[in-house]
Order: structure tokens, then sequence, then C-alpha cells
């Protein structure tokens, strides 16, 4: 029979190839990948290797950031509170309905000269003092405190930057 038509070509309805050929191809493509890296690293022990990568990655196996907000707007030198955080803890306490999520608060100082803790003379003793009162404010808002953590950081700008990880299973 000669097809006369686009439409009237035969198709075999079985594939050329199993499925699971290809997951045994990338199975394969990987095994011979990571001999290959094995062979390029040379004579290091494996336990060498695996401590190279886990310092590669270091800070971000604990958690996975999904989200972020931020309360803004504080006075160069003052961790008093820039305004009401009532919609920020509205997010954090919608968020934190998943036992898995974990809110991170971490106060920033934007480093100048005016931008330093009265007290120490720190720009992040002003941060970390900035991300309390947050934190403060959020437990007393109905944010379990349980599921807060705190971190500052210098440089950046004059603000508590909330954000929103899963914890990974198994870790504390």
């Amino acid at each position: 029979m000669t097809p006369t038509a686009l439409g009237d070509l035969c198709f075999d309805p079985e594939p050329a190839r199993a499925p699971w050929l290809l997951t045994l191809a990338d199975l394969a493509l990987l095994l011979i990948g990571t001999l290959l890296l094995f062979q390029a690293l040379g004579r290091e022990p494996p336990q060498a290797v695996a401590a190279t990568m886990r310092q590669g990655f270091a800070g971000q196996d604990d958690m996975l950031p999904v989200a972020a907000a931020a309360l803004d707007g504080f006075r160069p030198g003052s961790a008093a509170l820039p305004g009401d955080p009532a919609a920020l803890a509205a997010w954090a306490r919608d968020a934190v309905r998943d036992p898995r999520i974990t809110v991170t608060l971490t106060g920033s100082s934007d480093g100048s000269a005016a931008d330093l803790d009265p007290a120490t003379g720190s720009g992040a003793a002003l941060a970390v003092d900035r991300a309390r009162g947050v934190l403060a404010a959020l437990v007393a808002r109905g944010v379990p405190a349980d599921r807060l953590q705190l971190a500052a950081r210098t440089g950046g700008e004059r603000a508590v930057t909330a954000t929103l990880a899963f914890s990974q299973p198994g870790r504390p």
C-alpha cells in the first residue's frame, strides 16, 4: 500500500525503546561522570573529597529559603520599631502553621558611623537589637517563639528581614 496523503502514513504504536532504557542510560552517565570526577581528583582520599564538597555547600544544608519580607525604615542608631509590624506578624503567623517552616529574623545596619549602637558603638549589636525588637513584637502578636531564629549582618540597610525556610527533616 502506498500512502497518498500525510494522514495515510502508518506508524508503529509501540515505541522503539522501552522507557526504562532511558533511565538506565541516565544512571550509567551519572556513574561515568562520578568516576571521571574521582579520576580527575587523583589520589585524594574519599573523605577529603567529601569534606571539600561539604565545605563548598557550607551554610546551605540547614534550610531552604522560600520567601522573605522586611520591616525597614529604622532611624540611624535606633532599634525602635519604625511602624506597626502587624502585617509582618500576620504573614509569619500564617507561615508557621506548617510545622516545617522556620522564620529567621535578620537584623541589619547600614554600616555608617551614624548607624551604630549608642551603648557599644557596634553596628552588629544594633542589628541584633533590631532583630530582637521585631522578635518581641511578633511573639506579642501570636507567633510562636520556638519557630523564630535571630541573625544579624552589617553593611546592608537599616531593616529586619524575615525569611521563611523549610527545615530539613531530622535536623534540629
